[in-house]
């Protein structure tokens, strides 16, 4: 399995720059995906773009996925900006989160990359059939915009009704979107319903993974062996599905932290 890694883990702290990357090479990554926040990697900033691209065009990683934005801000939201819901009953606000979502995708005219990682609600959100149609409609979209850039759009599993599972298992059937995928999120599994279920649930439509601990009770995105996830049952199923995923890191780094030396204990630990 090849090891990936998210640039989250400097997101919330620096602007995505070259010396950044060069540090999950050190780490082990072959593939990286590039977290969409403004503040952090601007895909409407040409300069920044061409900047980006030009480092992956230079190395042999793999740009592996983008993750979509969540906000349209540049501080996560912090300025009191709504967050991007492409699940939004409001036509309006799907229109500016697709607008925006679609900006990202863009990047892929310069950087090619083969994922979108797209959430369909926002955390916590409440299940509803209207909602369930919004999002319908609003992948149908997505898709269209990404196909002809080369990119596939997966939707990932993360904590709320809308991305149950379950729920993304009918919205994808309902839809007969074959070309959409899952990305695998281990930690937001561990969280509800539990890894084996959640796996057994969408284990053919897994085409990337997102790989972070927690204890089981909230959504902390910590190195593996921090919290209480099986790791060697949990990469043995991984390694069973049809599509046999990059193990992407998705961690929430801290202040200091020596990323490099921290992703190659995580990958001795997973066994990549």
């Amino acid at each position: 399995m090849r090891r990936g890694m998210s640039t989250l883990v400097y997101a919330r702290r620096e602007r995505l720059h070259p010396g950044l990357l060069d540090k999950m090479v050190a780490g082990g990554a072959e593939a990286i995906e590039v977290f969409g926040a403004r503040g952090h990697f601007h895909y409407s900033e040409r300069q920044h773009v061409r900047e980006i691209a030009n480092w992956f065009r230079g190395n042999t990683v793999t740009f592996h996925s983008m993750h979509a934005p969540m906000h349209g801000d540049d501080e996560f939201g912090r300025s009191g900006a709504p967050p991007l819901n492409i699940a939004a009953v409001e036509k309006r606000d799907r229109i500016a989160a697709m607008d925006e979502i679609k900006r990202a995708i863009e990047v892929a005219e310069h950087a090619p990359f083969q994922f979108l990682v797209q959430h369909v609600g926002v955390s916590g959100e409440s299940a509803s059939g209207q909602k369930m149609e919004a999002a319908m409609t609003s992948l149908e979209h997505l898709r269209a915009f990404a196909k002809p850039l080369g990119v596939q759009v997966v939707v990932e599993n993360i904590p709320n009704e809308l991305s149950t599972p379950e729920g993304l298992v009918e919205l994808l059937h309902t839809t007969h979107f074959t070309d959409v995928g899952v990305c695998f999120d281990v930690g937001h599994a561990n969280m509800a319903p539990g890894i084996a279920h959640a796996f057994a649930m969408l284990k053919d439509l897994i085409r990337t993974t997102h790989v972070h601990d927690n204890h089981g009770e909230r959504d902390e995105h910590l190195w593996p062996g921090q919290g209480k996830i099986d790791w060697k049952e949990t990469v043995e199923l991984l390694r069973t599905a049809p599509h046999v995923p990059a193990l992407v890191l998705e961690i929430e780094g801290m202040e200091g932290e020596k990323v490099a030396e921290k992703m190659a204990e995580a990958y001795g630990r997973l066994d990549v």
